[in-house]
């Protein structure tokens, strides 16, 4: 991991430091870096691009410097939100790539770690019809959660950040959080997905009246 704590001039992005990825899951990018990460604006529900199908990305285009460059801009804003998974789309990009990580999560401290991964043009097929319900939030739909089915276990396939290929199961939680960054890259969110608008609620009466103690 290298971490570059030298902060660039002011400018209209907010920056901190530059993170090496070293998760087994998402290859380090091709290139040193040479630059600074920035917090991208995230697109919120109603915006036109969070409901278009996005692009796939070419092997060339996945190794030029703009699209490595904007995956590390995805990582750093995904933690800035304290967000467990990131679509292009959401940062207003129509890009078939997405970032992932559970680590330490205050909105999910009781949930199984998941290494930072980057899922680079995904399909994922459900490896059984067995489904679970449980609460979502997104960084898109701000200050609501929702009970949403998904299913348990999934086969993934993608590419990582270098083009390298990505072939994988993923169960629970882990499977939740790439079927809803997926969603997001086929132009649906998590609404879209909930069998009853009634456990639709903000966060604060979600924390009074949902929560167990």
């Amino acid at each position: 991991m290298l971490v570059i704590f030298t902060r660039p001039p002011t400018n209209e992005h907010q920056s901190s430091a530059a993170i090496l990825d070293a998760s087994p899951f998402s290859s380090p990018a091709p290139y040193v870096k040479k630059y600074f990460m920035a917090i991208l604006k995230v697109s919120r529900l109603g915006h036109p691009v969070l409901r278009k199908v996005t692009e796939n990305i070419s092997t060339q285009e996945l190794q030029s410097p703009e699209i490595q460059k904007f995956i590390d801009d995805m990582i750093e804003t995904m933690k800035e939100y304290d967000g467990v998974g990131l679509a292009a789309d959401q940062v207003h990009e129509s890009k078939q790539v997405a970032v992932l990580e559970v680590a330490d999560n205050p909105r999910y401290p009781d949930k199984a770690k998941v290494p930072l991964t980057v899922l680079v043009n995904p399909q994922i097929t459900p490896l059984s019809d067995e489904m679970e319900e449980d609460w979502e939030g997104c960084l898109s739909i701000p200050d609501l959660r929702g009970r949403v089915p998904r299913y348990k276990t999934i086969h993934v396939q993608a590419l990582d950040r270098s083009g390298n290929t990505l072939d994988f199961i993923a169960n629970d939680f882990h499977a939740r959080v790439i079927q809803h960054e997926f969603d997001h890259l086929n132009g649906k969110v998590y609404l879209d997905r909930m069998r009853d608008l009634t456990t639709l609620t903000f966060l604060q009466e979600f924390a009074r009246y949902w929560l167990r103690p």
